[in-house]
């Protein structure tokens, strides 16, 4: 008789568990997509590096990969704080993205902003390029060597431009490029613009010397003839439309510095948000438009998704420290 009530008991008991199981099964959320408008902000002018990639981003993602329309919003200032104090009203929804670059690890480094990637959520690194160093086509400067050697006998007389904040990766590939060929980085006369695009435009007219940008930048205007890319901080040569460009270290001087692009969300964004936006990037990144834009724009593809986009800024925000101290850009 115990043993048939222990039967019972047991044939209860699975009953309800299955029940259980059924009632979570048919609570359970469902994934989570957008069912609004998705903003991408841009710390940035239009025009600039972070803008073009948005774009482009844009209309992949409206080509059937978001369910819903996706618009561009330019918020440029602040070394990129402005939009970034922008994105972070929107705290664990997922209808907002930014782009971003090294400048928002390096002005938290640098103590010029409260925020870092710790503020935020990381979706995606998405590629990488390297700094070029672009001169006027008709100017004194024909190759890395020479702007070497002004530098050293006059270095007050040479202006290097940039966007969009100092002490960012273009400054520090101006810095590496200086320290490399024996010049004090604290002697470098830089010039700020809210874009790098500007800078490129400021180049052409004259009013600066330099140019210090990821490569891509100046694909818009390469064909004008006004500048002349003298210098690359990368390993070796590139392809493309740049390959004629010989890298610093092909000149003589060890300086090499990658940039990268990648975008981040508001904090707070829950699992079922950052899959589906892991789903989306993933299929951006081995959709054939995607790989045109990457040949096309010169950017070297290095997708990687949210986890590991977090453990890449964990090790990049240790390195730049490193490098921003021993040049004596930060404490």
């Amino acid at each position: 008789m115990e043993n048939g009530s222990s039967l019972v008991r047991l044939a209860s008991c699975a009953v309800l568990l299955i029940a259980t199981g059924s009632a979570a099964a048919q609570t359970a959320a469902p994934p989570w997509k957008p069912d609004r408008n998705v903003e991408i902000v841009i710390p940035g002018g239009v025009g600039g590096g972070q803008d073009r990639t948005a774009r482009i981003m844009q209309k992949i993602m409206q080509a059937g990969l978001v369910p819903t329309s996706v618009t561009v919003i330019n918020r440029p200032g602040g070394g990129g704080n402005i939009a970034y104090t922008y994105l972070n009203q929107f705290i664990g929804d997922a209808h907002y993205l930014a782009t971003a670059t090294a400048t928002l690890l390096t002005n938290n480094i640098l103590g010029v902003s409260p925020l870092n990637y710790t503020h935020f959520t990381p979706v995606s690194v998405l590629y990488g390029e390297y700094i070029g160093f672009a001169t006027k086509a008709d100017g004194p400067f024909k190759t890395g060597k020479d702007l070497i050697a002004r530098m050293k006998s006059a270095p007050d007389s040479v202006s290097f431009a940039f966007g969009t904040s100092r002490g960012n990766a273009n400054h520090i590939g101006i810095a590496l490029a200086m320290k490399a060929a024996g010049i004090d980085p604290a002697r470098i006369k830089v010039v700020i613009y809210k874009a790098s695009i500007e800078a490129t435009s400021a180049l052409m007219g004259g009013h600066v010397d330099v140019v210090a940008t990821p490569m891509s930048t100046y694909l818009p205007v390469l064909e004008t003839g006004k500048i002349r890319i003298v210098a690359i901080a990368a390993p070796k040569r590139v392809s493309g439309k740049f390959a004629d460009v010989p890298t610093w270290k092909e000149q003589g001087y060890d300086a090499v510095m990658p940039s990268y692009r990648m975008f981040i969300a508001a904090r707070g964004l829950d699992a079922r948000q950052l899959r589906y936006w892991d789903g989306v990037f993933a299929k951006l990144a081995k959709s054939e438009a995607w790989r045109k834009e990457l040949a096309a724009n010169e950017w070297q593809g290095s997708y990687m998704n949210s986890a590991e986009s977090l453990k890449y800024l964990e090790a990049r925000y240790a390195e730049y420290r490193k490098i921003l101290m021993e040049l004596k850009l930060a404490k």
